[in-house]
């Protein structure tokens, strides 16, 4: 239960490899069921991202903690502080079209990667809004690895 509040064994690698497994599949299709009214991080914002896979062209939908700043909706690639970007990242860079649906609301974004100051500004951001998770991740992911920053847009439907 403690880890559900937010509390720090949340932040060791085994109880996060076993979310990544167990809990994170499961977290997408819940908080659409039920329009965003429940989810299983409740100490987070979350959303639903809906790309396309780089690679198969299937679609995929994962739970991702958010921000926003201004109009955009910023998500951090931490990949939990792994080695390696996290696959959503690379579907984004191949294919920057997707879909973001925030508890009952949805709609087309359009993501780019932010760079130099912006990414900085808004890891930082990340950090200080969402979790210091996010700093334990970056020492996690070693030096070899910057932890990308992606800012979508809104994409104005016409009708």
């Amino acid at each position: 239960m403690w880890w559900w509040l937010g509390g720090p064994i949340v932040l060791s690698k085994t109880v996060l490899a076993v979310w990544r497994k167990v809990g994170a599949p499961i977290e997408a299709p819940f908080i659409k069921a039920t329009g965003g009214r429940l989810k299983l991080s409740p100490n987070l914002p979350m959303v639903v991202l809906t790309s396309v896979g780089a690679r198969s062209g299937e679609r995929r939908e994962v739970p991702l903690a958010y921000f926003t700043d201004g109009d955009d909706v910023v998500l951090i690639a931490s990949n939990y502080g792994g080695k390696t970007h996290p696959a959503w990242y690379h579907n984004l860079r191949a294919q920057p079209e997707c879909q973001l649906h925030i508890g009952p609301r949805g709609g087309s974004f359009l993501a780019k990667e932010a760079v130099g100051a912006d990414r900085d500004r808004l890891y930082e951001l990340a950090a200080d809004r969402l979790s210091h998770v996010f700093t334990l991740h970056d020492k996690r992911s070693g030096k070899a690895r910057t932890i990308p920053v992606m800012r979508l847009t809104p994409v104005e439907e016409t009708r």
